[in-house]
């Protein structure tokens, strides 16, 4: 439909491009019926082939551009989704200090709160060994007085406690506690007293995690199996300050 007035010409950029094809090959026949010279169309015809070669031009160009846009989002999440977790490490491990989140250029935690106590209870654990070569810890706290053979303590972790450091030995099929250097107990705990330390008063033991979640997944290789994990723990506040040791938790890892 003919357009009136100033505002014949479409708007739209495909509009007009079709339209101003159209536009050029009617003026042309126009020219021709009337007898007039089509030289004298020599400017629009060059115009009309500059628009032709720069609009696909631009289309193609917009539509590598949202193509690119879209993998750059892509990108951008899988590489937050990597940040995030190991974020979260470095926030909750005992030795990382407030220059090292400034560093790093994450969060810095607010010191104007009421500073987190010192750890007073330990993490109590049992273990799911019903999977091949996979350990299922599960982690509650004792409370005051309570006893891991009775398993009883609160769910979750201490107000204030960022985690527990998880440290585990392996050792060989039998050994039990004579492993450990304790010389002492049969079962799956022991004292948390006679054991302060896994690293000077149990030779070994290797730190595992710093775990935030009440349970924890552990993998090992196909060599460990059919030997004994031995693990122990300790809650760490949010100033990097450990409580007592758990007592000794030992578990079969499936072959």
């Amino acid at each position: 439909m003919a357009r009136g007035g100033t505002n014949y010409i479409p708007r739209p950029d495909g509009d007009f491009s079709a339209w101003a094809n159209h536009y050029y090959e009617a003026v042309y026949a126009y020219y021709d019926r009337h007898h007039l010279d089509p030289e004298l169309l020599a400017a629009l015809r060059k115009a009309l082939d500059t628009w032709n070669g720069q609009y696909p031009a631009h289309v193609a160009a917009q539509a590598a551009a949202e193509s690119a846009r879209r993998a750059k989002d892509t990108a951008r999440a899988e590489l937050e989704a990597e940040i995030r977790p190991v974020t979260n490490f470095v926030q909750s491990y005992p030795s990382t200090t407030d220059a090292d989140r400034a560093e790093i250029g994450i969060t810095v935690r607010e010191t104007s709160r009421t500073p987190s106590p010192k750890p007073t209870t330990r993490p109590l654990v049992s273990v799911d060994v019903s999977a091949r070569l996979t350990h299922e810890l599960r982690l509650v706290d004792s409370g005051d007085g309570a006893s891991t053979r009775g398993r009883r303590g609160r769910g979750g972790k201490p107000e204030g406690v960022a985690g527990a450091e998880v440290w585990v030995k392996l050792v060989e099929p039998g050994t039990g506690h004579q492993a450990l250097g304790t010389g002492e107990g049969n079962g799956s705990v022991i004292s948390s007293g006679r054991v302060p330390s896994a690293q000077s008063q149990v030779p070994g033991f290797s730190f595992l995690t710093m775990t935030t979640r009440p349970t924890l997944r552990t993998d090992f290789p196909t060599s460990a199996g059919g030997k004994t994990a031995v693990y122990m723990l300790r809650w760490v506040n949010t100033r990097g300050e450990k409580g007592p040791w758990s007592e000794v938790t030992t578990a079969t890892v499936a072959a």
